[in-house]
């Protein structure tokens, strides 16, 4: 599907650059007034910013399109093309307009389309968002005025929070009536905070996907800046594969590996298969979340961004994600291509065969960046077993892990262009997940360098590439 050209007048929006300057300047001006000239100030903030935000969204809705995703279940029938969504952004930048309240808006009496994964079990791009405004009394309330007893989590975005709503409505409700959901309050001095909320609510209020976490709703009240998504019961993988919750929390087994590599593939594949695709720039662990029956869904869409128009092979931008799973070729020019995305989910499955994280200072010298130290080791059977996750027992297909080995090899490739794309390896683990056979004797050696889960480790760091869920129980 291609974007049709059309005969209307444009709408001129003002370059984004332009707008954080008077942005800036405001901000400088109010960090100067009394309290009672603050609320006279901040009343025009808004009105302008709201001006802007409608303006580009006009503008946008003039024939961007997105094409149809990938059918990530392999069925025989003709593709569906999706209709046009407008608001996402047609340069090859992530700076998009925050739909306006009146666009997102949803009746109280109906249930939000965003989560309907019966419908389209393939994944969907709404046409328009469909998300609740709340307000940030309605939010107080959902929370138990933000207690520090329902905090599930803490990062660079701000505090997430355990809430709860109606199941249909999704109108706030006191506790244990409706359902739990996780409520992201972004902290109103970081300028990280509102940028990342601004890209959460246009990809995620519009991306509709089985593995992808669901935004429920938001706030934007002054300074408050909150989203809404739904609960996942089991936190993140990087709390099962490292075992945060100490004794607690019992190692994945082989299966429950592959089928949470499989879901967070499917996602991807789905973001990557569109036209107007969406380069999620920071894959890892922590933001792979699991349901009570260890589905994945990728959360955190703050880092994302829409893939290179027609004919280019990558979008130039400034560097950002987590040291240890980003992209050589991006790190080094800051070319960021659909693939770059291939090569932190090798990262990923590689802390899978493994247990170790891709980033730890109290390995052995020499092994601190799990890439560096393992990717040598994947490609020699005699070498991969020692590697293996001890938490697995050796209860595994030796055959499935030499080939999830290879898999691994090609993801991290240094050419993203001879990396496979997300459907390919979809496609792979699939036919992995086929192998039944066991070992029959353990191949261990004095090679691994910690037992599973030993040592402290530095966290994550997010950055240009800067630090973020260092400490989080759910990477929201």
């Amino acid at each position: 599907m291609t974007d049709n050209p059309v005969d209307k007048e444009e709408t001129y929006v003002p370059p984004l650059p332009f707008i954080l300057l008077l942005l800036l300047l405001l901000l400088l001006l109010l960090s100067s007034l009394r309290p009672e000239e603050k609320n006279i100030k901040v009343t025009c903030f808004r009105s302008f910013y709201n001006y802007y935000l409608e303006s580009k969204i006009k503008a946008e809705n003039m024939g961007n399109c997105w094409g149809a995703p990938v059918d990530n279940h392999h069925s025989t029938s003709t593709t569906t093309t999706r209709p046009p969504s407008p608001g996402l952004s047609k340069n090859n930048s992530n700076e998009v307009a925050i739909p306006s309240t009146k666009s997102l808006q949803t009746s109280e009496n109906s249930t939000s389309e965003s989560l309907d994964e019966d419908q389209y079990p393939d994944g969907h791009i709404l046409t328009t968002p469909n998300l609740r405004v709340y307000t940030f009394q309605e939010l107080k309330s959902a929370t138990r005025n933000f207690r520090p007893d329902t905090i599930l989590g803490e990062g660079g975005f701000g505090r997430v929070f355990k809430g709860w709503v109606d199941e249909k409505t999704f109108a706030p409700t006191r506790v244990g009536v409706g359902i739990m959901v996780a409520v992201k309050k972004a902290n109103s001095e970081s300028m990280q905070g509102l940028e990342e909320w601004q890209s959460e609510v246009d990809f995620l209020g519009r991306l509709s996907h089985p593995n992808l976490v669901k935004l429920i709703g938001y706030c934007w009240e002054e300074k408050e800046f909150l989203l809404v998504y739904e609960f996942m019961q089991k936190g993140s993988l990087e709390n099962h594969l490292f075992r945060r919750g100490g004794s607690a929390v019992q190692p994945l087994p082989w299966d429950i590996r592959l089928k949470i590599a499989i879901g967070a593939a499917r996602g991807l594949a789905f973001l990557h298969a569109s036209q107007k695709q969406v380069i999620y720039r920071d894959f890892k662990a922590s933001n792979i979340l699991l349901d009570g029956d260890f589905n994945s869904k990728i959360s955190d869409f703050g880092l994302a961004k829409n893939g290179p128009a027609s004919g280019d092979s990558h979008v130039t931008t400034r560097v950002m994600g987590t040291y240890g799973y980003a992209a050589p070729e991006y790190v080094a020019t800051g070319h960021l291509y659909v693939k770059s995305d291939v090569y932190g989910f090798g990262v990923v499955l590689l802390e899978l065969l493994t247990g170790q994280r891709a980033i730890d200072t109290n390995r052995p010298g020499g092994q601190h960046n799990l890439v560096d130290w393992a990717k040598p080791l994947l490609s020699d059977r005699r070498k991969l077993m020692p590697i293996m996750d001890s938490g697995l027992k050796d209860e595994f297909p030796v055959k499935g892990a030499v080939q999830a080995a290879q898999l691994t090899l090609k993801c991290l490739g240094p050419d993203p262009k001879s990396r496979p794309s997300m459907k390919e390896v979809l496609d792979t683990l699939e036919k992995i997940r086929s192998i039944a056979d066991k070992p029959k004797e353990t191949h261990r050696s004095s090679i691994r360098p910690t037992k599973h889960g030993e040592g402290r480790h530095n966290g994550h760091q997010r950055s240009s590439l800067h630090t973020k869920h260092g400490n989080g129980a759910h990477g929201y």
